[in-house]
């Protein structure tokens, strides 16, 4: 089986901060991980492998050189070969733009090395959390879909895919090739070993540049192809207010909690 998993690498959210001209998000000296559903992704496929031990796993990403390093991440977990797409051309691309860059990246990684059965995401980026790249990609590739996956598990020419549901989990089964996204699952990613690492420092990321897609619509990439417009991003803050309450005894306390909370219509009789 071969699965191609697509990664990001992304701003930690603990140090984001958001440029109020530009309502763009600020990534100098912002340090970069990768994305964390991208690993539930990859960590899905490495458990196809630990069955099926056959299994070749590629990964691709979008993005500058340094994205190259959670590419090199991936490697040292599970991936036996990596893609870096980069170009000016793709500067700007919002999830439509990103999506058909990649779907075209998927092609041009196929007629190099053969057909994937599936392709897989993560659900979001957690630098965007609009979930939209991966069923993207399958609209784009024409491909069968599958979200919020937990796991998966090949069957005949039929992957089986547990995932998650308001309520609780559902098993489905779609023909292969396929798209599934996946969301966190109940175990903990593997860590890579120190021989992995070793090895995937001196791993060659392959560089798909400009000159990888000669017949690409250059106006459905980039800015020129990107409709989404962001009117206006913010920092969400919360106001707290901490009222504190000495009475003379702890009983004294409690009747203060109840009439400030019944003061504000909240709790009830009883």
């Amino acid at each position: 089986m071969r699965i191609l998993v697509c990664v990001k690498q992304v701003p930690d959210t603990a140090e984001i901060r958001i440029d109020p001209v530009t309502n763009s998000l600020i990534r100098a000296g912002v340090p970069s991980i990768l994305n964390p559903f991208d690993g539930y992704a990859l960590e899905a496929a490495a458990r196809i492998r630990d069955r099926f031990p056959d299994t070749e796993i590629v990964v691709v990403s979008m993005g500058p050189e340094q994205a190259s390093a959670a590419l090199r991440e991936c490697l040292s977990i599970a991936a036996d070969r990596a893609y870096l797409v980069s170009g000016r051309i793709f500067g700007g691309s919002d999830t439509l733009a990103t999506s058909y860059i990649l779907s075209e990246a998927i092609r041009t990684i196929e007629e190099r090395e053969g057909a994937f059965d599936a392709v897989f995401c993560g659900k979001q980026a957690i630098d965007g959390d609009t979930a939209q790249v991966g069923p993207e990609i399958a609209e784009h590739l024409q491909y069968p879909q599958v979200t919020y996956g937990l796991e998966a598990m090949p069957e005949g020419s039929e992957l089986r895919v547990r995932r998650e549901t308001e309520t609780g989990y559902e098993i489905m089964a779609v023909r292969m090739p396929c798209v599934v996204t996946f969301t966190k699952p109940v175990w903990e990613v593997r860590f890579p070993t120190i021989r992995r690492k070793l090895e995937a420092e001196k791993a060659e990321v392959i560089l798909l540049g400009e000159d990888a897609f000669p017949g690409i619509d250059r106006s459905a990439i980039g800015l020129s192809g990107s409709p989404t417009r962001v009117k206006k991003t913010f920092v969400p803050v919360r106001k707290k207010e901490c009222r504190m309450l000495a009475g003379e005894s702890t009983e004294d306390s409690v009747r203060q909690l109840f009439a400030e909370l019944a003061g504000r219509g909240i709790g009830g009789e009883g």
